[in-house]
C-alpha cells in the first residue's frame, strides 16, 4: 500500500503525457469535433486559433512529468489541478454532462483525488 501513490502518479502522469502529446503528435486518432455552432464548437473555436490551447497541452505534459515523480508530485497536482477542474467544468457545462462519464475522465479524476488524499498533509498549509 505504500507503494500505491507511486503507482497513481505514474498512471496519472502516463495520462497526461499521453494526452498532451498527441495534441502536437497526433498518434490517437481524434474523434469527430462537436456539432457546429454548439457551445462546445465555440469554446474550440476561441482556444485553437489563438494558442491558449497548445499552452494548456504544454502544461499538461509539464504537469504529468511533475507528478510522475515522487518528491516533485504535489507540485505536478498544483499545475494539474486547474487543467482538471476545467475538463470537467467543460464536460458539465458545455457538453451537459456528454463524456463525462468516459474512461479516461473517470481515471483521472480518481487518481488525481486519491493522490490529493494521500498528500493531505503537505496540502494542508494552504488552506490554513
Amino acid at each position: 500500500m505504500k507503494h500505491a501513490p507511486n503507482i497513481a502518479g505514474g498512471l496519472l502522469g502516463l495520462l497526461f503525457i499521453i494526452f498532451g502529446l498527441n495534441f502536437f503528435l497526433k498518434f490517437i486518432p481524434m474523434p469527430p469535433g462537436p456539432p457546429e455552432g454548439s457551445p462546445a464548437a465555440l469554446f474550440f473555436g476561441a482556444l485553437f486559433p489563438t494558442g491558449y490551447l497548445a499552452f494548456v497541452k504544454v502544461l499538461e505534459i509539464l504537469g504529468g512529468v511533475v507528478v510522475a515523480i515522487p518528491k516533485l508530485r504535489n507540485i505536478g497536482l498544483l499545475i494539474l489541478g486547474p487543467v482538471i477542474v476545467n475538463i470537467l467544468a467543460f464536460h458539465v457545462f458545455l457538453t451537459k454532462g456528454a463524456g463525462l462519464l468516459d474512461p479516461p475522465i473517470l481515471l483521472i479524476c480518481a487518481l488525481s483525488a486519491y493522490l490529493l488524499w494521500s498528500g493531505r498533509k503537505a496540502f494542508g498549509g494552504l488552506v490554513n
